[in-house]
């Protein structure tokens, strides 16, 4: 539940208030100025904000403007005295949820402030029904798909871009998974924050010790002046670290001290230095085996996958290539200033019986290429293997299944509607095709 925060410079009716809010089960901060407030403010949120009118220093109006002019939606109840009816009323032309005149009953509080939670509640529920809605519109913009598969991922960012918890994204080599690290910070509450990406594959463990955690002058030969480390950049936003199981154990055990105590040492130094960064992995290794065999440390496996996030590769999701091939071409098109080539029915049916090892990245390059007119072995059509009658129909029932299926966010029940087929016959189809 929201928390109340109450301002009342009567330690008696300031005490009376509080028990009488907790004894209703609200959590309540109790303060006794506005400065006090203000400084509560700006440290945590709060559903409704109870406010003496007469206090010392800065009033309850005054408190009231900048609550206002800050967060508008924040219901303020004021506090008056006897004679304060009039002070009462500029207070509700000014903002104000609702006022209560002293002396007033307990029970009136608790009605008044439950009421004050509820509205809160209902603005913060919309403000957070609108931003998904934005969110998701940013997500099928950058990570193009109407599989199942694709569906899958972005739900999965939708519902942890705004946690603070720390993700693992698993998949081949092209999938995107340095785009999910991103859209993870850019629908975070850090996005205004920096995004930091490091690579650790090929690196020794004195570079990598010294671009993660930075290092001071004189930590090692070569190191003239202090360098400010990755994981210290990265505080307050993201650090994306990519191909993490080719990370060295000595490296593997000193970021798990990061993650379990937030604190950082730069090389050459002993001074402690708090960070507060979301850690985004990323493997094309299962580190579950990994860790099996010895090769990855166990505990740092469970404390980075505590989010996963699973990227299917382009042949799990075939039917999204017409879209996806039709975007990179569009985009290579307008970066080399050329027109944008015709895709014959052909070509596209050969692009998708195309296995991709190097996924998104490989059937971009291919855009590419075709935008310049350059013939490639992957794109040419002699090169490409020819469907049988049987292969052909499957692909398309695949992709058409795939495709409602995705519009119907998943519901078998609908999606057998629109298809016009038995739940059971779609089903098993799903199950055929790996769409389940």
């Amino acid at each position: 539940m929201l928390k109340v925060l109450l301002v009342e410079d009567d330690p008696h009716v300031r005490l009376g208030c509080e028990q009488a809010l907790q004894l209703d089960g609200i959590p309540v901060l109790a303060v006794g100025s506005v400065e006090e407030a203000e400084r509560a403010l700006l440290a945590e949120d709060f559903g409704t904000v109870v406010t003496d009118m007469r206090l010392p220093g800065a009033s309850g109006m005054e408190l009231l403007r900048r609550v206002v002019e800050r967060d508008p939606g924040l219901p303020v109840i004021i506090i008056t005295g006897h004679g304060d009816v009039t002070l009462a009323v500029e207070a509700m032309r000014n903002g104000a949820y609702d006022f209560m005149q002293k002396p007033f009953s307990t029970a009136d509080l608790v009605d008044v402030v439950r009421r004050g939670l509820e509205k809160r509640g209902l603005v913060l529920e919309v403000e957070t029904l609108r931003r998904r809605l934005d969110h998701r519109d940013v997500l099928e913009t950058r990570l193009i798909g109407r599989s199942p598969q694709m569906s899958r991922v972005r739900q999965r960012i939708l519902d942890v871009a705004e946690a603070a918890v720390d993700i693992l994204i698993i998949g081949e080599t092209g999938t995107g998974k340095e785009m999910v690290a991103r859209c993870l910070h850019d629908l975070s509450h850090g996005s205004q924050e920096n995004y930091v990406a490091l690579n650790c594959g090929g690196m020794t463990d004195t570079l990598l010790d010294s671009e993660l955690f930075g290092h001071e002058p004189g930590a090692f030969t070569g190191a003239q002046k202090r360098r400010i480390g990755k994981i210290e950049y990265a505080s307050g936003g993201t650090l994306f670290l990519d191909e993490v199981e080719s990370m060295p154990m000595a490296m593997q055990i000193k970021l798990l001290r990061v993650l379990q105590e937030r604190v950082i040492e730069r090389l050459g130094a002993n001074q402690q230095i708090p960070v507060s960064c979301r850690v985004v992995a990323a493997s094309k290794a299962d580190l579950k085996v990994q860790a099996e065999q010895g090769r990855f440390r166990a505990d740092l496996y469970y404390r980075l996958n505590v989010v996963p996030i699973e990227l299917p590769s382009l042949r799990e999701r075939r039917e999204d290539i017409p879209e996806l091939y039709n975007e990179f071409l569009l985009q290579a098109a307008k970066r080399y200033n050329r027109p944008p080539p015709t895709l014959t029915s052909e070509a596209l049916r050969r692009l998708m019986a195309q296995d991709w090892p190097g996924n998104i990245r490989e059937l971009r390059n291919v855009a590419d290429c075709h935008a310049l007119g350059i013939n490639r072995s992957t794109a040419s059509a002699k090169e490409l293997p020819v469907q049988s009658l049987t292969e052909a129909v499957e692909s398309y029932e695949r992709l058409l299944i795939a495709d409602e299926y995705g519009r119907q966010s998943c519901n078998i029940t609908r999606t057998a509607e629109a298809l016009k087929v038995a739940r059971t016959t779609l089903h098993d189809k799903l199950k055929k095709y790996g769409l389940l």
